[in-house]
C-alpha cells in the first residue's frame, strides 16, 4: 500500500514526522507538503504563478520527500498529478496541532489537503489533535496507522472523507470514539486595529463563542474526552450512505487501547 502524507503546517513540522514514522512501518510512504506555515489557508490553490518542488531530506530514513512552495491544496495536486509516478492507495493529512473542529473544516489547510484527495477517488484523511503543541501525538499516529488497515481492506465509501480530532489527553484518560456532526457557529471573525509608527493597519482576530455545544457534535466530543470522526463530503443535496462508520468507534477504541 503507498500513502501519501501531506500537512499544512509545513514540511518540518513534528505531527507530519511522528505521522510518518509510524505509517511506514505498514505502508509505503511519499511525503509532499508546504515549505512553510499554511494554517487557515483553507482549499487555496496556487493558478496565477507557477509552483516550484524541492526534494528534501526526509527526517524518517528511506521516505520519499518533496517540499512544495504552495499550499496543501496545492501539494497533493502536484503530488497526485505529477511527483508520483505509481498508484497511491489513500491520502492522510496531519498530524496538526490543533483542531479542526465545526466550522474551522471550511478554513483547514489540513482539511483541505484531504479534500484535494477525495476529489480524485481517494480515501482520505484528517487528522488533528485539540492543543498546539501536544505531548499525545503518538496516541494519533497509532490511530491513523489502524485506519489506514482498515480502509486498505474495506475502503471508504467514494462518497466521503474523514475528519479526525482527539482531544489533548494521554490515552489512558481518552474515553471512546464518536462518531459526531460538526458544530456550527464556533467562532466569530472580529477586527482589531492597530498603527505602526508609518500607517493603520487591520488585524482579524478569532473569538470563540461561548455556546453550549450540542452532544452530538465534534466539538462536544473532545470536550468530554472522546476522539471525534466526523464524514465530510461535497454532496449538497443529499446525505451519502454510511455503512460502516456509524458503528466504528467502540471496536477501533479498544483496538487502539490494546
Amino acid at each position: 500500500m503507498r500513502v501519501l502524507v501531506t500537512n499544512d503546517d509545513g514540511i518540518f513540522a513534528p505531527g507530519l514526522w511522528i505521522l510518518v514514522k509510524e505509517l511506514k512501518s505498514i505502508a509505503r510512504v511519499v511525503v509532499v507538503a508546504p515549505d512553510r506555515e499554511q494554517s487557515a489557508i483553507g482549499t487555496a490553490v496556487t493558478l496565477r504563478q507557477p509552483l516550484r518542488v524541492q526534494r528534501v531530506s526526509p527526517l524518517v530514513p528511506g521516505v520519499e520527500t518533496y517540499s512544495v512552495e504552495g499550499t496543501p491544496g496545492d501539494s497533493v495536486i502536484l503530488a497526485l498529478g505529477k511527483l508520483i509516478k505509481s498508484r497511491v492507495d489513500l491520502v492522510i493529512s496531519g498530524i496538526n496541532q490543533g483542531p479542526n473542529l465545526g466550522d474551522d473544516v471550511l478554513i483547514s489547510g489540513t482539511v483541505a489537503a484531504a479534500l484535494q484527495g477525495y476529489l480524485r477517488g481517494l480515501p482520505s484523511l484528517a487528522f488533528s489533535v485539540a492543543t498546539p503543541n501536544s505531548p499525545y501525538l503518538d496516541t494519533a499516529a497509532k490511530l491513523a496507522t489502524l485506519l489506514v488497515k482498515r480502509i486498505g481492506g474495506h475502503r471508504l465509501p467514494s462518497d466521503i472523507f474523514l475528519n479526525i480530532n482527539l482531544p489533548n489527553r494521554p490515552l489512558d484518560q481518552i474515553k471512546g470514539i464518536k462518531t459526531a456532526g460538526l458544530a456550527h457557529k464556533t467562532h466569530i471573525d472580529t477586527v482589531e486595529e492597530g498603527h505602526d509608527g508609518r500607517r493603520e493597519y487591520y488585524w482579524l482576530v478569532r473569538q470563540k463563542l461561548t455556546t453550549e455545544a450540542n452532544e452530538k457534535t465534534d466539538i462536544w466530543a473532545i470536550e468530554q474526552g472522546y476522539i471525534s470522526i466526523t464524514t465530510l463530503h461535497t454532496i449538497l443535496f443529499q446525505k451519502p450512505l454510511l455503512p460502516i462508520w456509524d458503528s466504528l468507534g467502540d471496536d477501533l477504541f479498544q483496538e487502539l487501547r490494546s
